[in-house]
Order: C-alpha cells, then structure tokens, then sequence
C-alpha cells in the first residue's frame, strides 16, 4: 500500500490498467493517507471521497470490460488515478470561495475547463484544497478554512496560493492536483513542499472556471498547471490539462546535454541561503556534467522585479481586490478592516487589507506603472534573446527553504524570484533537489515562451540524477 503513495501517476494509471491493482485499492489508500495527515495539515478543506469510491469502482469495471473486448489502448490515460483540485477551481458539487468570507455560499455547478479535462483523462477527484484568501499571499490562509501547515514541519508554512496542493501531494496523500500560479503560486508550493510543478507559457492550459479571474495582459500572467510527486508525470498532466494528451510526448528525446544553462548575477535585494544556493550550483553542475554548456547573464531589469511584476499586474484593470473584499473601492473600507484586524472582527487576512490598501498605489502615479510596464517587457525580450530555443535559466522560486508561519511577511519580498517571470510570461518548471536540515529545496528552470518543454526535460533529468521527491515518512 505504501508503494502506491510513492509511484507516479503514469505508473499507476499502468498498473491499474493491467490490472495488477484495482483502482478501488489505490483511491482508498491515498483516502485513508488523507484521514491519516489532513488533521496535522489542513490541507484538504472538501472531500469527495464517496464519490471516489463509486468512480474507482467504474473505473474498475471499465478496464474489465475493455480488457474483455480488446480495447485497452482506447481507454482515457489516467483512468482510476486520484487526484485533488485548488478550491479556486470550479469543481461540481464543491465550494469555490477562494479562501473567501463572503464566496461561502458559492458551490459550482460545473467544472473549470482544467478540471473537465482531467475528468475526462480518467482521474478521480479526492477533493479540493485550501488557499490564501483570494489566492493573493504566500501562506494558505483565510477565515474559511484556516491555516495550511507544511507536512516536513507543521511549524512552517506549505506556501500559497496552491499551498493546499503542495501540502496533500507532498504528504503523500494525492499523487498531482492542479494548481494556479500569478506570483509564484505553483513554485512555491512546490518548492516549499517538495515536489514538482509547473507554470505554463500563456495560454497553454485554460484559466476558465477559477475565481478571481484576471482580465488582459493580467490573464497573460496567470498559469494553470500541475503540481505532482514525480517528473515523470508532468509531460502527460500537462497535456491532458491543456486537452491534447500527446501533446509532450516529445519530452523523451530532448537531450538536456545539449542545453545551454543560463545562470543570472546574484540578487543584491533577494539574496539566496545558504541551502538554496547549494541547490541551484547542484542543480547546474549535473546539467553541466551531462554536457550542458554554462553561461552567466547579466540583467540589470531584475533588480525592478517587485515594480515590474505589481505595475503589470496593475495595469491590466482587473477587478481590485478592493471590490471583492469590500464590494466598492472607497479607502474607508479598507482601513476600517485594518483597524478591526487585532479586535478579530475583520473577515478578512492581513496581508489581503493591505494589499487593497497597496493595490491603489500605481493608480496614482500612471506614468511610472507605464514606464515600468515597458521596462517589464523590454526586460522580457531580453531574456528570451538569451534563451533562444535551447537554453534554460537555473533559478529560484525563493531565496530560503520554507519560513516559518507568517516569517514570510518580514521581509515581503522573496516572493518575487518567482513573480517576475510571471510578469515576463514565460514557463517555469519547479524541481525539487533534497532537504536541508530537514526541509525540501528547490530550483526553478525557466525557459523562453513556448519552450515548456525544456523545463520538463531537465525537470526528469535531475529527478533521475538527485532523487526528487523525498516522502516525509522516510526524513
């Protein structure tokens, strides 16, 4: 039973194809990991497993039957596989407040685009999982649901806003969900929590379906995608979630000897640790030792990261956070929550108000978001110059392994090693690269638009290489 909350999603969906276990026996395992570690880490906030039970059985007789008739090769990739969705995502018959007070009514009568296609892949829905409130902040935290703990150490955070996600996969207890990403929201999970993701080049996989939804270059910034315990999976998961299955199955026969590895000047604002920074040179001396050629870029845009990233988020004209929290945009509301935040009266996160407070801020000073927002794109085409078809840059989602509940808000900014690429609209494949005193590390290999399938092809190299994801029951 323990094997089957290790094995990759692929090697699953194989054995149970061929029989060799039943659907019912892997669901109810990763159902009975879920009962075993959600109370320590709150990390599924809605179960369906009922359902998924009655689904695994299907499953089950639907490979009996094709099996009988000689039809196995038709059947969906990921048939009989669980698996678990961020609570953004519409998911019938679940909530789908965001980490939302005021969306606690809401329970969708259909599925996100993203979800229909792993449903129609095969794979049976756990449940969904928590996430920062409005999915704006790196802890998944809100007043719907509570605090998301990480499962290598409940004093630290499992990141946001797919902080649910990166939590139940690295336990052990779901083999991949699908998580959402404007600001690191899937790499830093994944990091955090030791396991792999990916944020996708724009428009790769659809964003319909979850809340909040960006408008403009805003959407451009936003990825769906996957988060899974093994790099094996994500050529597959990120086809089916883009509804062309076979879309990666060339990931096999790139050469990653054949890359060249961008590595940029250190940060003088973000600095790296001391684990981080040991992971990122591991990370490039094994891509190096298969022949990969070494280059060091100087980008000096990188230094605006924070500016570029909030000014472009800004000047797409989304709906502010403002009027979701408050429903209008007056100042007074968001103040009022600041004051009542020490008395708990405020329905609302810290970091939420302040970021409705904050969020005002370009809209004052339009020529500097502007000229930001042109900085941002200058920078952009810079890179992928420097990328081309066949180079990837070896960095880091965060500058530390997980921080302890709240740390992350003293300073703000770490986050922005993942937000700036974001703001820049290229893929991004989290890689994990073993722990430090305990806790998971992580680089982030990125690659120009529509090159995802660089990122992928290292991701499975290092995996083989430096052993990927390291269960929490074998520290």
């Amino acid at each position: 039973m323990q094997a089957w909350l290790e094995a990759s999603a692929v090697e699953l969906a194989k054995m149970i194809r061929e029989q060799r276990v039943s659907s019912f026996a892997v669901v109810e395992a990763h159902i009975r990991r879920v009962e075993q570690i959600n109370p320590e880490i709150n990390a599924l906030v809605f179960d369906r497993f009922a359902q998924a039970r009655h689904l695994a059985r299907a499953a089950d007789a639907a490979i009996a039957k094709a099996k009988q008739d000689g039809t196995l090769a038709a059947l969906p990739p990921l048939l009989g596989v669980p698996c678990t969705i961020k609570e953004s995502f519409a998911l019938r018959g679940a909530p789908n407040t965001a980490g939302s007070v005021e969306r606690q009514h809401i329970i969708s009568d259909d599925n996100a685009v993203a979800v229909q296609h792993l449903e129609d892949a095969g794979a049976i829905v756990l449940g969904v999982t928590n996430t920062s409130e409005l999915c704006m902040w790196m802890e998944s935290f809100n007043k719907v649901y509570g605090l998301t703990r990480n499962p290598y150490d409940n004093r630290c955070t499992a990141g946001g806003s797919s902080g649910g996600e990166g939590a139940i996969i690295g336990s052990g207890a779901s083999p991949f969900g699908l998580g959402s990403d404007i600001g690191g929201s899937i790499r830093m999970p994944a990091l955090f929590n030791g396991v792999f993701g990916h944020k996708g080049s724009p428009g790769l996989v659809s964003n319909l379906g979850q809340y909040p939804f960006p408008k403009g270059i805003a959407e451009e910034m936003l990825s769906t995608g996957p988060l899974c315990r093994r790099a094996t999976d994500l050529p597959l998961l990120l086809g089916v979630m883009a509804g062309k299955p076979s879309a990666f199955d060339h990931v096999s026969t790139i050469e990653v000897g054949r890359l060249r590895v961008l590595r940029r000047h250190p940060d003088p604002l973000v600095r790296a640790d001391r684990a981080q920074a040991q992971a990122q040179s591991q990370a490039i001396r094994l891509l190096v030792e298969a022949g990969a050629r070494e280059e060091l870029i100087d980008l000096r845009g990188f230094y605006h990261a924070f500016d570029i990233w909030s000014n472009t988020l800004s000047s797409a004209g989304s709906t502010s956070f403002a009027e979701m929290m408050y429903g209008n945009r007056q100042i007074s509301e968001a103040l009022k929550a600041l004051i009542n935040l020490p008395r708990a009266q405020s329905t609302h996160t810290l970091p939420l108000v302040l970021l409705s407070l904050l969020e005002r801020v370009p809209e004052v000073m339009p020529a500097r978001m502007q000229r930001l927002v042109r900085q941002g794109e200058a920078l952009r085409q810079q890179l992928i110059d420097h990328l081309g078809t066949d180079g990837v840059l070896v960095d880091l989602a965060y500058p530390t392994t997980a921080p302890r509940h709240y740390r992350a808000m003293v300073p703000p900014w770490g986050f922005v090693r993942s937000a700036i690429y974001n703001a820049l609209r290229l893929p991004s494949t989290e890689i994990p690269m073993g722990l430090a005193q305990g806790l998971p590390t992580g680089v982030q290999v990125v690659a120009a638009a529509g090159q995802d399938a660089l990122g992928l092809a290292v991701a499975q190299y290092l995996e083989q290489r430096q052993g990927g994801w390291i269960p929490p029951w074998k520290v």
